[in-house]
């Protein structure tokens, strides 16, 4: 089997890098929260737009940066996104009031959101056909562990320097990206299509409104608000159909929904995601019920992601030779088996107790990654790998919103029994991803 090295070796590197920023860097902040209110005197509640604006900015134009990769080309969006990234991340860390992290955290977001949104097309472009779930593997292994390890890392950055420096780190790690991505990328070439600017308008206002419902629903905002926030959400959506009634390259890829394979692929995504908010914002507050302290929480989460790093390649690799119906189904119902068994935890758990449970969580996340990625992309044409790949990071992104929202929602429906009730819900979002992964079975040509 050829490997992948040399100068597409180097390529990978700078994409990895940048997904690593642009993953890191949607939970790094919410660690420093307090400390970046008090120093930039503003409230709590002022403080959350710091991490919303990042969100909002990212699903807001993932799928009009996807499209405009088809038309001007991966390498150049994903070189610009970089450089905006880069530049950001300096004026987050110089920011001196609210407003301003706040307008430097947006123009972060929309750089993350360049580099996600082509990241996978890029990867199609870099390797081999019969090496592609390898690259999918380390994909999956550098999202999965950055989203998971966000928080520890912002912990160790905060132990030795002051919050500036969660975003001051970015700028040399950007900088040596971009010398290795004008360097290495692939150029894809340039489409004949032109891009819609009024699409990308409805896009970008009805994934906003989605946002800011999830944003609001988390923190129990009045059902008026809500109500309102998910009309304006449906009525963007309409217009957005409307505008691309009949397009051949349309920016919401609705003709690659066409295919059964690629629509069950992106819900399977969207589920697991889903289960990945609900539990890493669960598991804290149900270790805590149970007398763990928040340093005991975060070695209590590791076993998960550590497990996430060992399989996300395996699976790659298997994803190369087996059907992606059958892995992802497979790691979808180890996943909630592991789930399930943190629901039934005993009332005075040993570490190892709650360690293996989390690995088997892990085990079950990683194995399902790289092959869904993988039949995401496959089941697409050459010419919409740019749709394709924004459908990959919109599908994580949304899981993960939708599934943070939902643990706010078994707070209000539960109160303290709400962690629990989380982790049940989120059993239930990883049966359904399980069940839409094995029905990809009729119509994967690869089983």
């Amino acid at each position: 089997m050829r490997q992948v090295a040399g100068r597409a070796g180097l390529a990978m590197l700078a994409v990895m890098t940048g997904v690593a920023m642009a993953s890191l860097d949607t939970a790094i902040a919410n660690t420093a929260l307090p400390a970046m209110a008090a120093q930039l005197h503003t409230t709590p509640a002022g403080s959350i737009w710091i991490v919303n604006i990042y969100q909002l900015a990212m699903l807001a134009t993932l799928l009009p940066f996807a499209a405009l990769g088809e038309i001007a080309g991966f390498r150049r969006v994903f070189i610009g996104g970089l450089i905006v990234f880069t530049v950001a991340s300096l004026a987050c860390a110089l920011a001196w009031s609210l407003p301003v992290l706040v307008a430097a955290r947006f123009a972060q977001g929309i750089g993350a959101s360049a580099m996600m949104a082509v990241a996978t097309a890029l990867m199609r472009a870099i390797y081999p056909p019969d090496l592609l779930g390898r690259g999918f593997g380390t994909n999956a292994l550098v999202v999965a562990v950055a989203f998971a390890v966000g928080p520890t890392v912002a912990s160790l950055i905060l132990a030795v320097a002051s919050w500036p420096w969660l975003f001051a780190i970015n700028v040399p790690f950007g900088i040596g990206a971009m010398w290795l991505a004008r360097r290495c990328l692939p150029d894809s070439g340039r489409g004949t299509h032109r891009f819609d600017p009024l699409a990308a308008l409805y896009n970008a206002g009805a994934f906003g409104a989605l946002v800011l419902l999830f944003g609001d629903a988390a923190h129990g905002v009045a059902p008026l608000r809500l109500g309102a926030e998910l009309a304006a959400a449906v009525i963007c959506f309409g217009l957005l159909l409307r505008r691309q009634r009949g397009q051949r390259f349309p920016l919401l890829p609705v003709d690659l929904f066409r295919s059964p394979l690629f629509s069950l692929s992106a819900l399977t995504s969207v589920c697991t995601f889903a289960v990945q908010g609900l539990c890493f914002v669960s598991l804290p507050f149900y270790f805590e019920s149970i007398g763990r302290s928040p340093i005991d929480t975060g070695f209590l989460m590791t076993p998960w992601p550590a497990m996430v790093a060992v399989m996300a390649p395996i699976a790659g690799r298997l994803s190369d030779r087996w059907s992606s119906a059958i892995l992802g189904g497979i790691g979808l119902a180890v996943l909630s088996a592991g789930v399930m068994a943190l629901v039934v935890l005993p009332a005075t758990p040993s570490a190892l107790d709650i360690a293996w449970r989390m690995g088997l969580c892990g085990v079950g996340f990683g194995f399902f990654q790289a092959p869904n990625m993988k039949a995401i992309m496959a089941s697409a044409p050459a010419d919409r790998a740019g749709g394709a790949s924004g459908i990959v990071a919109t599908s994580r992104l949304m899981g993960q919103a939708a599934g943070v929202a939902l643990v706010a929602c078994c707070f209000i429906v539960a109160g303290n029994g709400g962690p629990r009730l989380g982790l049940m819900v989120a059993v239930g979002f990883a049966a359904v991803g399980a069940g839409a992964s094995l029905l990809r079975l009729r119509f994967d040509a690869n089983r």
